[in-house]
């Protein structure tokens, strides 16, 4: 929407979106944690089933009498054949592959399964305010001028003209306030992003101006006018956010812009906390929008003015109290926290690089689904944990029988193909129980 002129300092492989890219394609091969573990499990298991089948094939030679060689043949080959670890190999990924699915019926894209098995365990939840909590529409509701201000009509095409370089939310908003009254758009020479606290730019006539937050009109030793700071202050109390437009020496006007609350927000962040999860708010706007904002959604612990960096610092923080933290967010300043973060949720509106970066991503903006996500993590981790635990005793109790230690009690003997049989039983069995994920209620 703009122009810009920019320094490559790295490119093609070496560059931060595509080490972003890498590690996203790396992660979507990865396996669950605990699929890690049951392929070394299945890795010892073998050639102690192998190991089972011989000794069997040993003792039954030895002591069992005429029928020696037929009885050790059949249970040795029914030990190898009830002990096949099919069972144990698809209880993992059968229900890794229906949470994922069922998570796609319900507006949850997830990337690789680690995140999936992990989410049970987040007790933190970070959010982002513009565009998570709220709807990311930012609009205009008021511009106040400076007293006995001339020029107004200059001034107003020199901000569209600035903010018109700017691809920031709140920017969009001027831009089409300022478009709704007709404005043309004056020249500029140079334009300059300030991260995290506005732009700066200089006019055809040399005079610099700046937009951003107060931080910047203080950093930059521009003076406010005391009606203009008390109007401010008043609009910040009322959620909205507030920007500062001056040259060199004075502020020239301030604009509120409110950004509507998700209707859904407040109740999705009451369930987290119901489930006894701590619910963070950070945003780079002003303590007293963000003390707004949180109050009416809910919430108790906040932060406003973080840069992007901090935000990342903010996840580490956290995590060395030991907490697992889920970060939400939707613009590339909240790439760097994403990646930081236990599980990384990005909401399907936002930009590119959150998406990649995320290990979930929301298609709707409904925060209803992050609950959503965590008891579905919750559901698969049980149905992994169910298909385990029978697999296991499938095997614990069918080995013994086929090697024949019912034969001196009874004189059964677990014929081959009914071995197969049972075998083939405890694998339906396993996916059966995964595919009951996609009857739970989320």
């Amino acid at each position: 929407k703009g122009s810009f002129t920019f320094v490559a300092k790295e490119v093609g492989g070496a560059t931060l979106l595509a080490q972003i890219i890498r590690m996203v394609q790396e992660a979507q091969g990865s396996k669950a944690p605990v699929q890690q573990l049951v392929d070394k499990v299945a890795g010892v298991f073998v050639p102690i089933v192998i190991a089972i089948s011989i000794i069997t094939f040993i003792i039954w030679m030895l002591l069992g009498g005429e029928d020696a060689f037929s009885h050790a043949l059949l249970t040795s080959v029914a030990v190898l054949v009830i002990a096949c670890p099919c069972a144990l190999g698809l209880a993992t990924p059968t229900a890794i592959m229906v949470g994922i699915g069922r998570g796609a019926e319900n507006n949850i894209l997830i990337k690789d399964a680690e995140s999936l098995e992990l989410g049970y365990k987040v007790n933190a939840v970070i959010l982002d305010k513009t565009g998570t909590i709220t709807e990311g529409k930012p609009l205009v509701t008021d511009i106040l001028w400076k007293d006995k201000l001339q020029n107004q009509k200059e001034y107003k095409e020199i901000l569209l003209a600035i903010e018109a370089q700017s691809e920031h939310p709140l920017a969009e908003a001027v831009v089409n306030h300022l478009k709704e009254e007709n404005i043309e758009q004056a020249e500029i020479t140079s334009f300059e992003s300030i991260t995290g606290k506005g732009v700066k730019a200089q006019s055809e006539k040399g005079s610099k101006y700046y937009v951003g937050n107060h931080k910047l009109m203080v950093e930059k030793d521009i003076q406010i006018d005391a009606t203009l700071m008390q109007t401010a202050e008043s609009l910040e109390e009322k959620a909205k956010t507030v920007i500062f437009f001056g040259n060199e020496h004075q502020v020239l006007a301030i604009l509120a812009i409110a950004d509507k609350i998700k209707e859904t927000s407040k109740k999705a962040i009451a369930m987290l906390q119901e489930r006894g999860i701590e619910v963070y708010m950070l945003t780079g706007d002003n303590n007293k929008t963000a003390s707004a904002v949180a109050k009416q959604v809910g919430i108790t612990n906040y932060q406003g003015e973080v840069m992007p960096s901090d935000k990342a610092t903010f996840v580490e923080k956290l995590q060395a109290d030991g907490k697992i933290v889920a970060m939400v967010g939707d613009g590339i300043n909240d790439s760097h926290a994403l990646a930081q973060a236990n599980v990384s949720i990005a909401m399907g509106k936002g930009s590119d690089i959150a998406m990649d970066v995320a290990k979930m991503t929301l298609i709707t903006s409904d925060l209803q689904s992050i609950p959503k996500a965590l008891e579905l993590s919750k559901r698969t981790v049980l149905g992994i944990r169910q298909n385990l635990f029978w697999a296991f005793i499938y095997n614990i109790l069918g080995i013994p029988i086929a090697a024949g230690v019912l034969y001196p009690v009874n004189g059964f003997l677990l014929d081959p193909m009914i071995a197969g049989a049972a075998m083939a039983f405890s694998s339906v069995s396993v996916v059966a129980n995964s595919l009951r994920l996609k009857r739970v209620k989320l």
